[in-house]
C-alpha cells in the first residue's frame, strides 16, 4: 500500500506513514542501499525485522528522496547523513512512522494496542502519573503515556534515562485525541515537552517536537 498519510505540522515539520502490505521482494525494489544500509540488513535473520527496515527506508524514499540515508550515533540514534533534518522512526504490527523536521528535534512513537499492556503498566508509569479507573479508557490511556514516554526518550538521544523515574507525564482526561505535558529529570538532563497524542485504527500514535536551541 505504501505511504498512506502526509501530516504537515508547519512548512518544515512532517509526519509519514506508512502500511506495510508489501513482501519482501516488492519492497527490496523500491530501495536502494548504500553499504551501511545492505549490512545493517543483512544482520537481521527475521523477515518481519527485515520488512520493517525495509519500509523505513521506503518511507524516508518517499518523503526525501531515493538520496537520503540514515546514520545512527552510538545511542543507536537515527540521523539524516546530510544533516539536513532531525528524525524519529517508529514501527509496530503494520504500520511505519517518520517524523522530520529541518529546524526541531522530534520524537515519535506508535503501538499497536494490545489488552495485556496493564500487566506491565509498573514497566513504564511511576506513582506520581495517573490513570483513569474507567475499564473502557484504561487501555488506550496506558498506551498514550507508553508511547508519550518513548517519544520523550527518543527526542532527549536516549542514553542515561531511566523510563520509569525520570520521565513523567502529566495527569490529563483520555480523549479520543489531544495535547498532553510530560518532562524528563535527572543529574543530566531537566526538559518539558508538549506531546500530542491520537488513534489510528488499533493504534496509539504520540509524538513531540521542540526548537532545537531552546
Amino acid at each position: 500500500m505504501g505511504c498512506i498519510t502526509k501530516h504537515y505540522l508547519n512548512k518544515e515539520t512532517v509526519i509519514g506513514v506508512w502500511k506495510i502490505e508489501e513482501d519482501i521482494d516488492t519492497l527490496l525494489s523500491m530501495v536502494e542501499f548504500s553499504p551501511e544500509d545492505r549490512k545493517r540488513y543483512e544482520f537481521f535473520r527475521s523477515n518481519s525485522r527485515k520488512i520493517e527496515f525495509l519500509s523505513v527506508r521506503a518511507l524516508l524514499a518517499e518523503m526525501l528522496g531515493s538520496e537520503a540515508r540514515i546514520v545512527y550515533n552510538k545511542n543507536n540514534k537515527p540521523f539524516i547523513k546530510d544533516g539536513s533534518h532531525f528524525i524519529s522512526i517508529t514501527h509496530s504490527n503494520k504500520l511505519t512512522a517518520i517524523l522530520l523536521s529541518k529546524t526541531e528535534r522530534v520524537g515519535i512513537d506508535l503501538e499497536y494496542m494490545r489488552v495485556n499492556i496493564n500487566a506491565f503498566a509498573s514497566k513504564f508509569m511511576n506513582k506520581r502519573e495517573k490513570v483513569t479507573r474507567r475499564w473502557a479508557d484504561r487501555t488506550y490511556h496506558l498506551y498514550i503515556h507508553w508511547c508519550a514516554k518513548e517519544a520523550i526518550y527518543k527526542i532527549c538521544d536516549k542514553e542515561g534515562i531511566n523510563i520509569v523515574n525520570d520521565i513523567t507525564i502529566e495527569p490529563f482526561v483520555v480523549k479520543e485525541s489531544g495535547e498532553i505535558r510530560g518532562s524528563v529529570e535527572n543529574e543530566r538532563i531537566s526538559d518539558r515537552f508538549t506531546l500530542y497524542y491520537s488513534k489510528y485504527d488499533n493504534y496509539t500514535i504520540v509524538w513531540t517536537k521542540k526548537k532545537h536551541d531552546s
